[in-house]
């Protein structure tokens, strides 16, 4: 094969992550160790794509028939929604999709953000929920109430917001899910811990203070942070002997879902987390990153 413009080799099928800033994603390395555990790195090129909401329009407009499909990360999720010809039930729920596939018949948008989740909360063992207390207003919140319909979510959820007027995302998305919300102040936060699942959707960091009020309530926990090393919050949680899953799995399990919608080949999950683990190893354990930001 020959080297085509921006010396991609010609032949190849192309994809990418989009978003601004986009230079601390791990989706390709994700996305490069599932091409080449399955056989297919020679004809397959996924790379990092610095591209702003004003951008994206055009960007998705100018791809070539090589593009097989795209990844999206903040601040595009929303915006892309109106630039596809068909979305996901899923994506129409939670407002945003994170992934769309170039296909024949155009443009196909999808959430798998949901399924991330989902699959996250589950591998520390937590099957089913019926009560959660959200940590955060933005669009992952409102991932995570949707996510919360498929773990069998039976109270309101209820979501702790920093600013309650800034609460959109999370209520339109369980207006569309069909999951009553109700919401209150961060800082009411120990009158809301009586639940079975603290999902934490704040920045890097942004649970360290709370850490222990969490680890003394019942709850099980989901931190959308990740590191080479446990999270503050995750730390004080699991030291009493409660389940509590990072923002990687999910990272893994959405991105795995986005190479069998590009490929449509099974993805190889274990090689995609030894991957992705042995890249955060080599950066500063002490600096977590969020899965929203992938």
């Amino acid at each position: 094969m020959n080297a085509g413009e921006n010396g991609v080799r010609t032949g190849v099928r192309q994809a990418a992550v989009l978003g601004s800033p986009i230079g601390h994603s791990l989706s390709p390395v994700l996305h490069t160790a599932a091409y080449q555990a399955m056989g297919i790195a020679d004809r397959w090129s996924y790379v990092a794509q610095e591209c702003t909401e004003p951008e994206l329009a055009h960007w998705l407009d100018s791809r070539d028939e090589s593009w097989a499909g795209v990844s999206l990360t903040m601040p595009l999720k929303r915006h892309a929604m109106s630039l596809v010809d068909w979305c996901d039930p899923v994506g129409r729920e939670v407002g945003g999709i994170n992934t769309v596939v170039f296909t024949s018949a155009g443009r196909r948008g999808y959430n798998t953000d949901v399924s991330g989740i989902v699959a996250a909360i589950r591998s520390v063992g937590v099957r089913s929920v019926r009560s959660v207390t959200v940590l955060g207003a933005g669009a992952t919140a409102a991932s995570t109430i949707v996510a919360m319909r498929t773990l069998g979510v039976e109270d309101p959820v209820t979501v702790l917001a920093r600013d309650l007027t800034r609460t959109d995302a999370p209520r339109a998305a369980g207006e569309r899910a069909g999951v009553p919300v109700r919401f209150a102040p961060l800082t009411d936060i120990a009158d809301h811990l009586d639940v079975d699942l603290v999902v934490s959707t704040l920045p890097a960091g942004g649970a360290d203070a709370i850490a222990p009020i969490v680890a003394d309530s019942p709850a099980a926990v989901f931190d959308v942070a990740y590191g080479a090393e446990p999270t503050t919050l995750v730390r004080a949680v699991t030291s009493r002997g409660r389940p509590a899953a990072e923002g990687f799995t999910m990272l893994l399990h959405q991105a795995c879902a986005q190479v069998e919608l590009m490929t449509g080949l099974p993805a190889p999950l274990d090689a995609m987390r030894r991957a992705g683990e042995a890249t955060l190893r080599r950066e500063d354990p002490t600096s977590h990153g969020t899965a929203r930001g992938r």
